[in-house]
């Protein structure tokens, strides 16, 4: 059975190649032993093995977890969301020139979702355009937020629209260091990442709902990492808002669960109940696999895993590993 992977980072090998040779790239530089760390634009980002791995180093570890396509995006915490917008610009295209190289090199095994600069609006129209036209990526991977902003705000507007004109998958992928939940609330236990990464997931849930964004765009293509967190679980508590509170009907005509099913989501639940009842709520066609890869150990593949869920039919699974994606990404 083919399989397809939605939920794949990348460190680019231009930033490891010039950081490693001890110069910065876009802000960014190496420091420590063995490993180590990017440092730069506030952030500290620990390399692994797999991190730096090369495209080749790559589909060797597909293989062996049975995947046959990854769809490739930037490690979120390198966003450049905080760079000065002309930095931002350069950066996001330097990026998404690599990722195009891969998917053209490696037709058969990769797909890649572009890296935007969202701190300045039209720029990042501009390169979405280029990205999907001109590069061959399928959509560009967000943040969860931006600089302190939702995505409700009004000068978002314009990106969501051009990306539904455009047929472009956006993928929300938050990141711990921006989590507007956990960290005002718990910097321990590594809730921050268990807990606080799928809050945000269901804060994007809701503000693209209530924000009014898929009642403007009803054709956006969109995905929401780790199953869109506990937010189809709340849907009936989120309806109930609706009915009872004035200001959350100020952009939307109807309840908030009516609009879940115009979203998909991944399998990075890391629970059979939970998938099971995501495909509940939202039907298994809006369901898509994803792996988190390389930083979530699966027993024992992402596909593997999913193949085993006693409680999903043949035909579910079939969705979910690739037919989904073959749909909606066209490959």
């Amino acid at each position: 059975m083919r399989t397809i992977d939605v939920h794949t980072h990348l460190m680019p090998q231009g930033l490891l190649r010039t950081v490693e040779a001890g110069k910065e790239w876009h802000g960014f530089k190496y420091e420590g032993d063995g490993p180590g760390f990017i440092v730069g634009h506030g952030r500290r980002v620990a390399l692994n093995a797999k991190l730096r791995f090369t495209p080749e180093e790559r589909i060797k570890d597909m293989d062996e977890q049975d995947v046959d396509v990854q769809v490739v995006s930037i490690h979120t915490p390198i966003f450049g969301y905080n760079m000065e917008p002309s930095q931002g610009l350069e950066f996001a295209r330097e990026v998404n020139d690599e990722i195009s190289g891969m998917t053209r090199q490696w037709p058969e095994r990769f797909a890649g979702l572009a890296t935007l600069p969202v701190q300045d609006v039209d720029a990042s129209i501009g390169e979405l355009e280029r990205a999907v036209r001109d590069l061959g990526l399928k959509g560009a991977e967000l943040d969860a937020v931006v600089n302190g902003l939702n995505w409700d705000e009004p000068q978002f507007l314009p990106l969501f629209k051009a990306a539904e004109s455009l047929g472009a998958l956006l993928f929300f992928h938050p990141q711990p260091q921006d989590n507007i939940v956990a960290q005002q609330k718990v910097d321990q236990y590594g809730l921050g990442n268990s807990i606080g990464v799928p809050l945000e997931d269901a804060l994007v849930v809701a503000t693209l709902i209530f924000g009014g964004i898929l009642e403007k765009c009803p054709d956006l293509k969109v995905c929401i990492a780790h199953g869109g967190g506990p937010a189809c679980f709340g849907m009936g508590r989120l309806d109930r808002g609706w009915q009872v509170r004035p200001e959350a009907r100020e952009h939307i005509l109807r309840p908030p669960s009516t609009y879940q099913r115009q979203m998909y989501y991944d399998t990075v639940t890391n629970s059979e109940p939970a998938l099971r009842f995501l495909i509940d709520m939202v039907g298994a066609d809006r369901v898509v696999l994803g792996s988190d890869w390389p930083f979530v150990g699966w027993d024992p593949s992402p596909p593997g895993w999913v193949n085993s869920l006693k409680s999903l039919t043949d035909e579910e699974k079939e969705k979910i590993l690739w037919k989904n994606l073959e749909t909606l990404l066209g490959i």
